[in-house]
């Protein structure tokens, strides 16, 4: 028995190992997303600053697990069987959990998952001891501390308002000081922010990295230890560091001309950095700290029977070896290096919090129009009521840079003057919550203040809002439903372990790695569409040439696309197959959302074609008939789907016959659509036409087939309905197709000719 408990711990640290992969690159967000957005220095030492931060926090860690010190359950009722089993599941939950959101690129809450999958595998197994004891489920609270859980949804909920509208509001007054103009402000008060920014984040290092650190205990000259000399003399402190800061900022910027706002970001970076390291490392490692534990104090027990070991020395402190906190931090910066869903979780704040245009990740949701609609009418009141002098004044304050230098590609996210208010807010509001012993996550705070901020810069204007707000729903909803997930699959495991015994341990432990690895897969698959997907985009960087090259792409993967679907969807009909049908409607949407976004694109595309007014002219054309040959296709293929979803009756066997031989036509045209595209051999473009033209007839001939069927009452009123709308969308394919061609050959035509003239 001894040696499947040993088991049981290897694998507990196995699981550790991957959730400190996968935890990494979900908290990466905290520290890196002001840095990396604001484009206050080189990735690899925005990276290299936090990794120091994350190696020194490692070694601030309080060293204890504590979820378990703070009494999310009572480990005096357990015995050591039981919360083996509580452990186990709590380390699968979380892997599996964890890695599911940071491949969908959305942050979460490790504090709030691993609490709340400790409350679910606790509770699972304090029912199942509660019943086989005979008693009653009023005794739950004699196992359960659920005053801890209410305490972390009231943080939750407190921590995502304060945050936001504290961000929001410091960020206004930053920026009435600073504007976006910031260079000339920055001569005269740069120094004084840069002291009170950085004397915030000192507070916040000494406040939130002391606490329960291995440094904390160390006596100074007066006989106190670090930790009580700190609390005493916090105020000294802080007016200090606020006049050496700004001695400090002042001389490098006026003598060696070092951009103080760089400085500030990278300084907030490192302090984030090794909070999370120091406060959140034992979400990782706790676990399994406690679990190694408690197997070495049942292994000295002497015999004495894993169901009746009472597990009561973890109501108190667990310590964790140092060299174990190291190793930990080493992987975190190794993940943090490596990993490419640390960088798909930074860039939904990222992309959520940015002054330029572009492609928006989330779509628009009843909520967020309410909201903005709502939020617009009180601005026009409040704008009604106030001076229009002083409504000119501010709003000079906020006047942005011109247009094109906001679609530069090389221009941030956003400036450093809101990358430091984002640092220096989130770390006194995480600094003034731990102090007063709030339940607060990093992962709440750090996003709110960014969204905050971001609001105050005017990054949600009338173009972006809706989407913005509603991206900003997606993720706290995302962090909500981290709660109610991790307690039922928690629970859920914890109860199926212990029914089925060992077999259902080894059941789970193959299942977390299954999908992992599926996940990863996941991943990569929709790395590779995404980068292929940019690779056939023309953006705004891209030479004039590269958008010549990349415009055939897109033409030649929409003939393509289109005589796929075509192909898919009329066969699948016919031979009454939901799975190709369901190919073809999956394809359909894909092609769908490359033409939308193609369009969404096509000013900052235009941007590159400086005077050449025809070519871009065509351009657009092009871009247009790209999104008219997918719109065809949509009113075709839905249709199809929606009469053999519904079982009606299939076509007869001539209709059969008619199809079969469109669809052979259509092919044949589009593959010399496709030949003509990929050779340049425009002149052939009139062959296309006579084709087209001739299979315009011949569906005009299949209208007039289908009226005699109708009169010799052959089919009903629904199969004409579907086969006139197939003959209709038909011609409309084939005629936004061709002027689809002859748009592209006049566009490259046209460029050509601009760049020899």
């Amino acid at each position: 028995m001894g040696n499947f408990y040993l088991i049981l711990v290897v694998v507990l640290f196995a699981l550790a190992f991957s959730d400190l992969i996968v935890g990494v690159s979900n908290d990466a967000v905290n520290f890196l997303n002001s840095a990396i957005g604001s484009k206050a220095a080189p990735k690899w030492l925005i990276f290299l600053i936090a990794s120091l931060g994350v190696l020194v926090g490692a070694t601030f860690s309080s060293g204890m697990m504590e979820v378990a010190r703070k009494g999310i359950f009572h480990p005096d009722m357990f015995f050591f069987s039981e919360i083996m089993v509580i452990f186990l599941a709590v380390m699968i939950t979380d892997v599996i959990l964890l890695d599911m959101f940071n491949t969908f690129g959305l942050p979460t809450s490790t504090t709030v998952s691993i609490v709340f999958e400790l409350l679910g595998s606790a509770v699972a197994v304090s029912i199942i001891k509660i019943k086989s004891m005979g008693g009653t489920m009023l005794e739950l609270s004699n196992y359960i501390n659920s005053d801890k859980a209410l305490a972390i949804i009231t943080g939750i909920l407190l921590s995502v308002v304060i945050a936001f509208s504290v961000g929001a509001i410091v960020q206004y007054i930053a920026r009435l000081i600073f504007t976006f103009q910031y260079k000339v402000s920055l001569k005269y008060f740069g120094s004084m922010f840069g002291g009170v920014a950085i004397a915030a984040i000192t507070y916040f290092i000494l406040i939130k990295g002391m606490k329960g650190s291995s440094y904390a205990e160390l006596t100074v000259e007066s006989g106190e230890t670090l930790k009580d000399y700190v609390k005493h003399n916090t105020v000294t402190l802080l007016f200090f560091s606020f006049i050496g800061w700004t001695i400090v900022m002042e001389v490098l910027k006026s003598i060696f001309k070092v951009d103080i706002l760089k400085v500030i970001v990278l300084i907030g970076t490192f302090a984030l950095a090794m909070a999370f390291a120091g406060n959140d490392l034992v979400n990782f490692i706790g676990v399994p700290i406690a679990g190694f534990k408690s197997f070495q104090a049942w292994s000295a027990s002497g015999g004495v029977a894993a169901d009746g070991f009472s597990m009561e020395m973890l109501s108190g402190k667990v310590g964790t070896p140092v060299y174990m906190l190291l190793i930990s931090g080493l992987v975190m910066v190794v993940t943090l290096i490596l990993s490419k869903k640390a960088q798909a979780v930074t860039q939904t704040e990222v992309n959520l919090g940015r002054q330029s245009e572009g492609s928006e990740r989330f779509g628009s949701s009843i909520v967020a129009r309410l909201m903005v609609r709502s939020a617009l009418k009180f601005n026009k009141g409040l704008v009604n009521v106030m001076p229009s002098a002083f409504s000119r004044g501010i709003d000079r304050r906020f006047k942005q840079e011109p247009v094109s230098k906001i679609e530069d590609p090389k221009r941030p996210a956003f400036d450093k003057i809101r990358a430091a208010v984002n640092l220096v807010v989130a770390s006194i509001l995480i600094s003034i919550g731990t102090s007063l012993k709030l339940p607060l996550s990093t992962t709440y705070v750090t996003f709110m203040v960014a969204m905050g901020t971001s609001l105050s810069d005017r990054a949600w204007d009338r173009e972006s809002a809706v989407y913005r707000v509603s991206g900003v729903f997606a993720v706290i909803g995302g962090w909500f439903l981290t709660a109610f997930i991790a307690f039922t699959v928690s629970a859920l495991i914890a109860w199926l372990i212990t029914a089925g015994g060992k077999f259902m341990v080894f059941v789970f432990i193959a299942l977390a790695i299954f999908i992992v690895m599926r996940t990863q897969v996941m991943f990569k698959r929709r790395s590779a569409k995404k980068m292929e997907e940019e690779e056939e985009t023309a953006i705004e960087q891209t030479p004039i040439e590269k958008v010549m090259e990349k415009s055939t792409k897109q033409v030649v993967s929409t003939i393509i696309a289109s005589n796929k679907i075509f192909s898919i969807c009329i066969n699948g009909f016919i031979k009454e197959d939901r799975s190709y049908l369901r190919e073809g409607l999956a394809l359909k949407d894909e092609l769908n959302v490359k033409s939308k976004k193609l369009k969404a694109k096509v000013l900052k595309t235009l941007a590159k074609f400086q005077d050449e007014v025809d070519s871009g002219h065509y351009y657009v054309q092009e871009v247009d008939y790209q999104r008219e040959v997918a719109h065809s296709l949509n009113f075709l293929v839905q249709p199809l789907f929606e009469h053999f979803d519904n079982q009606h009756k299939p076509f007869i066997q001539p209709q059969v016959e008619n199809l079969h031989e469109l669809t052979n036509k259509i092919d044949e045209i589009l593959n010399f659509a496709l030949h003509l595209t990929k050779e340049g051999k425009f002149e052939k473009l009139e062959e296309l036409i006579q084709k087209r033209d001739t299979l315009v007839d011949d569906l005009s001939k299949l209208e007039k087939t289908q009226i005699k069927r109708i009169k010799a009452a052959e089919v009903n009123t629904r199969n004409s309905l579907l086969f006139f709308n197939i003959i209709s969308e038909t011609k409309n394919l084939l005629m936004h197709m061709v002027n689809l061609l002859k748009a592209h050959r006049d566009f490259i035509t046209e460029s050509i000719k601009s760049k020899t003239e």
